[in-house]
Protein backbone atom coordinates (compact mmCIF):
# COMPACT_ATOMS: atom_id res chain seq x y z
CA UNK A 1 0.00 0.00 0.00
CA UNK A 2 1.42 3.20 -0.69
CA UNK A 3 0.26 6.73 -0.01
CA UNK A 4 1.16 9.72 -2.19
CA UNK A 5 2.32 13.70 -1.21
CA UNK A 6 1.45 16.35 -3.46
CA UNK A 7 3.89 19.36 -2.80
CA UNK A 8 2.91 22.68 -3.38
CA UNK A 9 3.38 26.18 -1.29
CA UNK A 10 2.70 25.07 1.60
CA UNK A 11 5.65 25.99 4.61
CA UNK A 12 7.83 22.15 4.11
CA UNK A 13 7.35 21.75 7.39
CA UNK A 14 3.60 20.92 6.56
CA UNK A 15 4.45 18.55 4.33
CA UNK A 16 7.25 16.81 6.69
CA UNK A 17 4.16 16.14 8.71
CA UNK A 18 1.82 14.54 6.24
CA UNK A 19 5.27 12.56 4.93
CA UNK A 20 5.88 11.29 8.30
CA UNK A 21 2.30 10.49 9.35
CA UNK A 22 1.17 8.62 5.96
CA UNK A 23 4.31 6.45 6.59
CA UNK A 24 2.80 5.17 9.79
CA UNK A 25 -0.27 4.48 7.48
CA UNK A 26 0.99 3.04 4.37
CA UNK A 27 4.65 0.86 3.80
CA UNK A 28 5.45 3.70 0.77
CA UNK A 29 5.29 7.25 0.00
CA UNK A 30 5.49 8.97 -2.99
CA UNK A 31 5.86 12.46 -3.44
CA UNK A 32 5.22 14.36 -6.53
CA UNK A 33 5.71 17.72 -7.47
CA UNK A 34 5.88 19.46 -10.85
CA UNK A 35 7.57 22.62 -12.07
CA UNK A 36 8.82 25.30 -9.03
CA UNK A 37 7.63 22.98 -6.27
CA UNK A 38 10.59 20.78 -7.18
CA UNK A 39 13.39 22.17 -5.44
CA UNK A 40 10.48 22.23 -2.35
CA UNK A 41 10.08 18.50 -3.15
CA UNK A 42 13.49 18.11 -2.48
CA UNK A 43 13.85 20.00 0.90
CA UNK A 44 11.07 18.00 1.98
CA UNK A 45 12.66 14.68 1.68
CA UNK A 46 16.18 15.65 3.00
CA UNK A 47 14.75 17.31 5.96
CA UNK A 48 12.24 14.55 6.75
CA UNK A 49 15.37 12.36 6.13
CA UNK A 50 17.98 14.14 8.29
CA UNK A 51 15.91 15.66 10.96
CA UNK A 52 13.01 13.81 12.04
CA UNK A 53 12.92 10.45 10.66
CA UNK A 54 16.51 9.00 9.60
CA UNK A 55 15.56 5.24 8.52
CA UNK A 56 13.99 6.82 5.97
CA UNK A 57 15.21 4.99 2.49
CA UNK A 58 14.78 6.43 -0.86
CA UNK A 59 13.51 3.32 -3.33
CA UNK A 60 13.19 5.59 -6.49
CA UNK A 61 13.64 8.67 -8.10
CA UNK A 62 11.62 9.32 -11.37
CA UNK A 63 11.76 12.58 -13.23
CA UNK A 64 9.78 13.35 -16.45
CA UNK A 65 7.82 16.54 -18.29
CA UNK A 66 4.13 16.99 -18.73
CA UNK A 67 2.55 18.94 -21.29
CA UNK A 68 -0.04 21.12 -20.22
CA UNK A 69 -2.72 23.19 -21.91
CA UNK A 70 -2.49 26.99 -20.86
CA UNK A 71 -3.58 30.15 -21.74
CA UNK A 72 -1.13 30.62 -24.05
CA UNK A 73 -1.04 27.52 -25.34
CA UNK A 74 0.63 24.08 -24.61
CA UNK A 75 3.75 23.85 -22.95
CA UNK A 76 6.30 21.61 -21.23
CA UNK A 77 6.18 21.30 -16.93
CA UNK A 78 8.88 19.40 -15.22
CA UNK A 79 7.94 16.96 -12.33
CA UNK A 80 9.63 14.89 -10.14
CA UNK A 81 8.41 11.84 -8.07
CA UNK A 82 10.55 9.94 -5.14
CA UNK A 83 9.46 6.85 -3.44
CA UNK A 84 10.22 6.58 -0.02
CA UNK A 85 9.47 3.62 2.79
CA UNK A 86 11.03 3.03 5.98
CA UNK A 87 14.23 1.01 6.63
CA UNK A 88 14.57 -2.00 9.00
CA UNK A 89 14.25 -1.01 13.05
Amino acid sequence: MSENVYIGSKPILNYVTAIASALQRAENVTVKARGRAISSAVDVVEVTRNRFLPDIIIDGIDIGTERLEGENGERNVSTIVITLSRGKR
